[in-house]
């Protein structure tokens, strides 16, 4: 008889570790009928995602509804993966604003993955929308092979 896997829920402390390790995850949003879905980049720091962004459909969209589902996984195999699944309200970050604190560190932060950001040599510097997700709502699921028995 084959293996079955084993599935089970993650704790807050073990889904914060999977969102600290990992810099790629994905934004769900919806407006009125329309969802949609779009990968990122990120970093976790004290209850938030910080990540960049351009001006575009996203940023029009979270306008109106600013509520959203983020998700980041590792995937090891078939029956070998832990997911993250997010929920909370997207933030701009504007500098020279009462947030320029979260301004600043947003960058700080994002210059551990991309070096050069907001730099003249920024690999994406069409990317200059900074923003933060509060995390209102967090679950993880993990799934393991199991050994025959």
């Amino acid at each position: 008889m084959p293996a079955r896997p084993v599935f089970r829920d993650l704790d807050r402390a073990e889904c914060e570790v999977i969102l600290a390790r990992n810099h790629v995850g994905r934004v769900a949003f919806s407006y009125k009928d329309h969802v949609d879905i779009e990968p990122i980049n990120y970093v976790f720091s004290d209850g938030w995602l910080y990540g960049r962004t351009k001006y575009g459909t996203k940023l029009r969209t979270l306008a109106h509804n600013r509520w959203l589902a983020f998700e980041t996984e590792e995937i090891d195999g078939m029956f070998d993966w832990r997911s993250v699944v997010v929920k909370g309200a997207m933030y701009l970050l504007e500098d020279g604003s009462a947030q320029s604190d979260a301004y600043a560190k947003a960058v700080e932060l994002l210059r551990t993955i991309v070096p050069h950001a907001f730099e003249a040599d920024d690999p994406t510097p069409f990317r200059n929308v900074i923003f933060r997700i509060h995390i209102d709502q967090i679950t993880g699921r993990e799934a393991t092979s199991s050994a025959e028995e």
